[in-house]
């Protein structure tokens, strides 16, 4: 009988200097099972690691993490996304749970396959008939897009914005008139040392009545969820740093 894919949500401070209480983000079930599993596909091997150490102080793991079989997404699927006409074949990964073994599926971040790689292996899982089971834990882009006011009944995330800084305002003024004709709130994301920038294309390139939500430092104490118009933050210091991962979004 197969295993089944378990898709195990991780706290949203990586990369921060803060860390949560594993408890305050991920509820109890959650964490039983990252310390029952003994076999991981993961985006970072690294990472994985140091997140099975946190739940290990929380609950004993079934093994120690030197014994943990911990598989790595291959860095294409990270640059390049798990979809299109060359989408990666994860089933070779699946290998342990076809033969009975359960397996975790890990993101550096929050929940694996949203706004992050890890699709390929559940829809390998999916064409295997693995049973998949997503549990609970923080999503980045739901908690800033129910803390923003936009709307939570038609959005759409579209991931990063060209780095280029021509491109980067004419895709944000696309996203503008996509929101103001249709009511569809754009999210989007942004490596954190460019938040700065990003912040002040957006402040500087859109309409004075379009709403400008952005939440950083999610999770953590410091956490903010702010939306105002760009006309209104034009008369703000700017709501975001360099240093902490941070969601964009703009509509009505």
């Amino acid at each position: 009988m197969a295993g089944r894919l378990y898709l195990v949500p991780t706290p949203l401070d990586f990369g921060c200097e803060q860390h949560v209480a594993l408890g305050e983000v991920l509820p109890a079930g959650t964490i039983a099972v990252a310390a029952r599993l003994t076999h991981w596909v993961c985006e970072n091997a690294k990472s994985a690691r140091a997140f099975l150490k946190r739940v290990g102080e929380v609950q004993p793991l079934a093994a120690p993490l030197q014994q943990q079989a911990i598989q790595e997404l291959p860095r294409e699927v990270h640059k390049k996304g798990d979809h299109g006409p060359a989408a990666f074949d994860a089933k070779p990964l699946l290998q342990a749970a076809l033969q009975g073994q359960d397996v975790g599926l890990l993101s550096e971040a929050g929940m694996p396959a949203v706004a992050d790689p890890g699709s390929s292996v559940v829809r390998a899982a999916q064409d295997l008939g693995i049973e998949v089971v997503p549990l609970v834990g923080p999503v980045s882009l739901l908690l800033a897009l129910a803390a923003s006011g936009l709307n939570g009944q038609h959005f759409a995330f579209v991931g990063y914005l060209p780095q280029d800084a021509a491109q980067r305002t004419q895709r944000l003024r696309e996203l503008e008139a996509l929101a103001q004709r249709t009511g569809q709130t754009q999210m989007f994301i942004e490596t954190p040392y460019r938040n700065a920038a990003l912040w002040q294309a957006m402040v500087q390139g859109l309409k004075p009545a379009t709403r400008i939500a952005v939440a950083s430092g999610l999770t953590l104490p410091t956490a903010r969820c702010r939306c105002a118009t760009a006309a209104a933050w034009k008369q703000q210091a700017a709501p975001v740093t360099n240093d902490l991962p941070a969601v964009f979004a703009i509509g009505l």
